[in-house]
């Protein structure tokens, strides 16, 4: 899925020379930083498997495919910038790639898109938003998992402000009234994405009991 083969022939249907071999193994050491748990190269796969079964609601498919490659290309939980460092990586390899004008800045808007992951206009990015939030209507022992994932990402973070920090995040998506823009996602993942969350903000109280002695 995110192999040689695959990576040329995109570059192909985006209307540049075939893809950069070098370009494409620096975006995979990226993927397979020690510090990324939850958004490594498990991740892209799984993106990358995810829009393939529904490349067929995109405007411009590849391009948002190529978003999906750049959009955790930076990562580091200690920052706050790295939706910007992805998005102008994408930009700037795009463009020097020899792309049509226009591609490189469409791509780069797509990737800011998953800064928020706000219900976004438009076809591509919605459909964007989704396959990036599918995780949360995976099947139960996937979501657990990517959890734990998470949590090692921010090592860092004491357990009790993790413990705050991620159950206003969940809390956030669980008040949302719809999690998927199209209805391809929110009839196939929404009753699953919000049994996940209500029971991953379960789990979180009662960690957070635990710690504070409440209970």
């Amino acid at each position: 899925m995110d192999g040689l083969a695959t990576w040329q022939r995109l570059w192909r249907e985006v209307g540049a020379p075939e893809g950069n071999e070098g370009l494409h193994q620096r975006l995979i050491n990226a993927w397979c930083e020690p510090q990324r748990h939850y958004h490594s190269r498990q991740h892209l796969r799984e993106c990358l498997a995810t829009l393939a079964t529904a490349r067929h609601l995109a405007q411009r498919p590849a391009e948002v495919e190529l978003a999906l490659w750049f959009h955790d290309a930076f990562y580091e939980p200690r920052r706050h910038d790295n939706e910007e460092r992805s998005a102008h990586w994408a930009r700037e390899a795009i463009d020097a790639a020899g792309a049509p004008a226009g591609v490189g800045e469409r791509v780069a808007a797509l990737v800011m898109l998953t800064r928020g992951h706000q219900p976004p206009q438009g076809a591509d990015g919605q459909l964007l938003v989704d396959v990036d939030l599918s995780i949360l209507g995976a099947p139960g022992e996937r979501f657990d998992e990517s959890n734990e994932q998470i949590r090692l990402e921010y090592a860092h973070v004491p357990l009790v402000d993790f413990i705050a920090g991620r159950t206003r995040v969940l809390q956030a998506f669980l008040a949302r009234p719809r999690l998927f823009c199209t209805a391809h996602f929110h009839d196939r993942l929404e009753a699953q994405a919000r049994a996940n969350l209500q029971r991953a903000l379960d789990k979180l109280a009662v960690e957070g009991h635990r710690l504070s002695g409440v209970g």
